[in-house]
């Protein structure tokens, strides 16, 4: 058996800065009204991400495939999707995700999201990532490997359908952002989180501990009172509180995904 090694799982997942974003740029017909977005499903730039934000609203999907911590001063909630730095076990080299395992609408959203814009007074704005890969130019559809389907951004310049739906998306997904938000401040104005660290033995006997995470300590909420009870399930936050605890059972299968990674080498 090797010596265990610790890890710092989370810590690639401060959501600080956005993850998985490089060179965001406000979406508008003049600038980019000849690009649009190759219709193929392809997750390759979340391969070495192994945490990702999670909403409450989600927790119940992705409770049952990953384990859900908290990390950070914010205590931001995210799936624990590998055992190692830079290493993402749901996402093989061809960038697909593993069924039937939840993707998190963080992943899903991408190239797309909403920020700050100094032309809209500080309003968020539909934004792209140009660093995507999925996104390309509609002059070169015909000479792409994959058969050249894209969706539009614009047409002329109104946006498209597709557009559309990505912004009603990424709302969806600042509302749900927000909603979990307000939901943690609540939970930490309670005195539940702790923190923690996980033990993993992976086939073969190697050991890591994985650190820098936090939960919620259930003897503490098995302590609060009826009004303290009464008040985080007014909130909302109960939901979330008991879809983490469950989550804890899905060590396993990180584990699980972690030896087929390895025997797929």
């Amino acid at each position: 058996m090797t010596d265990a090694k610790t890890q710092t799982a989370p810590a690639a997942a401060d959501i600080g800065l956005p993850l998985f974003y490089s060179k965001p740029e406000a979406l508008n017909p003049i600038r980019h009204g000849s690009l649009g977005l190759a219709a193929r499903a392809d997750f390759s730039f979340a391969r070495s991400a192994h945490a990702i934000p999670v909403a409450a609203s989600e927790m119940p999907a992705a409770m049952r495939s990953y384990p859900i911590v908290f990390i950070g001063a914010a205590k931001a909630p995210v799936i624990i999707t590998g055992v190692r730095q830079d290493e993402n076990l749901f996402v093989d080299a061809n960038g697909r995700w593993s069924e039937p395992h939840y993707i998190p609408a963080y992943a899903r959203r991408y190239p797309f999201i909403l920020a700050d814009d100094s032309k809209t007074a500080g309003r968020l704005t539909l934004c792209i990532d140009r660093a995507s890969e999925r996104i390309v130019d509609q002059l070169l559809a015909p000479f792409r490997e994959d058969g050249g389907k894209i969706a539009p951004f614009f047409n002329g310049t109104e946006p498209t359908e597709a557009t559309r739906q990505a912004l009603a998306f990424c709302n969806q997904f600042q509302t749900d952002f927000n909603a979990t938000r307000a939901m943690i401040e609540k939970i930490e104005a309670h005195g539940l989180f702790a923190p923690r660290q996980s033990k993993v033995t992976l086939e073969g006997g190697e050991v890591l501990n994985l650190t820098d995470f936090q939960v919620i300590d259930e003897a503490a909420l098995n302590k609060l009172s009826d009004e303290a009870f009464l008040d985080l399930r007014k909130s909302g936050a109960l939901g979330m509180l008991y879809c983490h605890l469950a989550s804890s059972n899905s060590w396993t299968s990180l584990v699980y995904q972690a030896s087929i990674r390895k025997a797929r080498k």
